[in-house]
């Protein structure tokens, strides 16, 4: 008899072992997949997705997501080269800013000098006081010049005063801000139930004079009621106390504003 002769098996993996690997490496692809979406910045992933569907970005912007580690001076604008036709504008130079700042400082320091120069003329010195401040030149006028103790009805005595103040206020075109304080004593009256009512009603009385009297144009003029919430010297004597109780003029700088 004949024997049987076996059949050579191939040499290598058996073929289930192909299909095994493809599943394996499959799978890993699909967890490589899962962990690389796990890590999407949303921000970023948001900012991209806007750019395709808004594609003007671009024309202002030379990245729609902004760099990890930006540097500090990106070698065009080293240059001084220009990233697109639309820059954005940029801030003023400190030069211009220097300048801008000299041509108020020295507007200022000319007002102050009028102020001064009136007040000297006209013998206003011993009475009214004057000082420059950012906001610009404070006449400071205390209350026994202008009112009586707990009122706010302008006395006679001070009219010749405010004539100086008014006349002064007509020839220049800067606004003016009237501040009303007061010291911190309380005040409770059917007409002033507290020193806010009081202060208010005292800078409103100035007001009205310097409109009345003068014809300054309302739109130049506002008022602030401070009450006792800003003194100038501590409350602690008579002197001092009168020295609070003020109403004060604020020439604001020709160019602020009221709301200042």
């Amino acid at each position: 008899m004949k024997r049987k002769e076996r059949k050579k098996q191939k040499p290598g993996a058996p073929a289930w072992m192909v299909t095994f690997s493809d599943m394996i490496q499959l799978i890993l692809v699909f967890f490589i997949m899962l962990f690389a979406m796990s890590q999407v910045d949303a921000q970023k992933f948001q900012a991209i997705s806007d750019s395709f569907r808004n594609r003007t970005i671009f024309d202002f912007l030379p990245s729609a997501v902004p760099m990890d580690n930006p540097t500090d001076s990106p070698a065009h604008n080293e240059k001084g080269e220009k990233e697109n036709d639309y820059d954005l504008p940029t801030s003023k130079p400190e030069e211009e800013s220097d300048e801008d700042e000299q041509e108020e400082k020295d507007s200022l320091g000319e007002l102050m000098e009028d102020v001064e120069h009136f007040l000297q003329e006209h013998g206003l010195t011993n009475v009214i006081s004057a000082t420059r401040t950012e906001r610009g030149v404070v006449l400071i006028l205390p209350e026994n010049i202008l009112f009586n103790s707990g009122e706010a009805e302008i006395i006679e005595s001070a009219k010749p005063f405010l004539t100086e103040v008014g006349t002064l206020l007509s020839e220049i075109p800067n606004a003016v801000k009237v501040e009303g304080h007061a010291d911190n004593r309380p005040i409770s009256n059917y007409r002033y139930p507290s020193n806010w009512e009081l202060s208010g009603a005292r800078s409103s009385s100035v007001i009205r004079y310097l409109i009345d009297e003068y014809n300054i144009s309302p739109t130049r003029l506002s008022g602030s009621i401070y009450a006792e919430t800003r003194p100038i010297v501590p409350n602690t004597s008579p002197t001092n106390l009168g020295q609070n109780r003020r109403v004060e003029i604020v020439i604001l700088e020709e160019q602020a504003e009221l709301e200042e």
